[in-house]
């Protein structure tokens, strides 16, 4: 909400994804006829009003069943101070204006917007717990976690190691300039030892509002570059990635990764290389692993897929690595052979059909590739 308008406004509403961490794994809110949950936020500050609504609830005295505590399941997920009507909320509306971004400016850009018809600015900021008025307004910024994260929970904000990276719309109100909550990510800086640290992505949200325009890459690609600053991390990984982020994770590094010398066509085509993790581990604070996938990806775009010479060299190169998981299972089936008798050993084959894993790895392959090519398409256009 920027406008009291808005509170009437469908086109600024949003739902959730999910619901099962508040309500079940059903879904289910039991005992109602037409409910409606209203969670209303500020834009900026993210001040709350919460409404309940419906045409008819159960009676336990007449129906003998008795309706679920629908307020108070919210209420677990929601901080104390929200609004429960709009007056209250509107007056806090007007003194959205003093509302200013937490914490130290990492990045400024700009995304054209469309339907506006000019550029809209954004800031990224890294905040911490002592910035005055930021617990309070991170309590408020986790709820969204509960509908938007599928496995979300809130973080032990009293633990220092955490840093948190916000994303903010600039938008002008009766010719004042103020500022829209986009999106955040949490991370937390693990000890490695003997002296160093490593940084590992816990929570990632761009609100749906905003979703489709880049913000995630622009926040990932910020973080990255704040941390690669130090010289106590020593890489940047993240916590049970989705495959969105995956997704997103890979775009970022391939931009930051195609103008290393490692990384030129002519050593690409030369295989994966030492040289590779090291000036990425160094340079950028990427890790070996995802290093490997910078170099299949900026390989492919290095390959002439019509070469059948050049497109077999790179099949090979990829499923080489793809093929790893497989030959463990057949060094653990040269081990049952040695071990189980021949009904037990019969038994374990069954499981482990070469032919399927043969499909199993070209499927995975061909997969890759398609997601490969996302990332390229994608790196064409930025």
């Amino acid at each position: 909400v920027r406008f009291p308008e808005d509170l009437e406004d469908d086109n600024t509403t949003f739902n959730p994804e999910y619901s099962h961490q508040v309500f079940g794994d059903d879904e289910v809110a039991f005992g109602y006829k037409g409910l409606k949950i209203l969670l209303y936020y500020i834009a900026g500050n993210l001040s709350t009003l919460f409404r309940i609504e419906y045409t008819s609830k159960v009676n336990e005295k007449f129906d003998c069943v008795e309706a679920d505590d629908v307020e108070s399941k919210i209420r677990e997920i929601i901080p104390p101070g929200f609004c429960t009507n709009t007056d209250d909320f509107v007056s806090l509306l007007e003194k959205e204006v003093n509302f200013k971004p937490f914490g130290m400016l990492l990045h400024t850009y700009s995304v054209h917007n469309e339907e506006a018809g000019e550029d809209i600015t954004y800031q990224i900021h890294k905040a911490d717990m002592t910035c005055p008025g930021f617990r309070d307004y991170h309590e408020r910024l986790q709820t969204f976690l509960m509908w938007f994260i599928e496995t979300a929970s809130f973080i032990d904000v009293d633990d220092e190691r955490w840093n948190y990276f916000l994303v903010f719309e600039k938008y002008n109100k009766d010719g004042a300039t103020l500022f829209a909550t986009v999106g955040y990510m949490t991370v937390y800086n693990y000890y490695v030892y003997p002296d160093k640290t490593r940084p590992r992505v816990s929570q990632m949200l761009i609100l749906p509002p905003f979703q489709g325009e880049g913000h995630g890459a622009q926040l990932l690609e910020t973080v990255h570059r704040y941390y690669m600053s130090s010289p106590t991390v020593l890489d940047i990984t993240a916590e049970d990635p989705s495959e969105n982020y995956v997704k997103l994770r890979d775009f970022v590094l391939v931009k930051l990764c195609q103008d290393l010398i490692c990384f030129s066509p002519g050593k690409l085509m030369q295989g994966f290389s030492q040289e590779m993790v090291k000036e990425a581990q160094q340079k950028l604070k990427i890790n070996k692993q995802h290093a490997r996938r910078v170099y299949e990806i900026l390989r492919l775009r290095a390959t002439d897929m019509g070469d059948a010479e050049q497109s077999r060299s790179f099949r090979l190169d990829v499923k080489r690595r793809l093929i790893g998981p497989y030959k463990k299972k057949q060094r653990e089936l040269a081990k049952m052979r040695r071990c189980l008798r021949p009904e037990e050993l019969t038994n374990q084959l069954n499981q482990i059909d070469l032919n399927m894993q043969h499909e199993q790895l070209e499927e995975s392959f061909q997969q890759l590739v398609t997601d490969y090519r996302r990332v390229l398409e994608r790196l064409a256009q930025a």
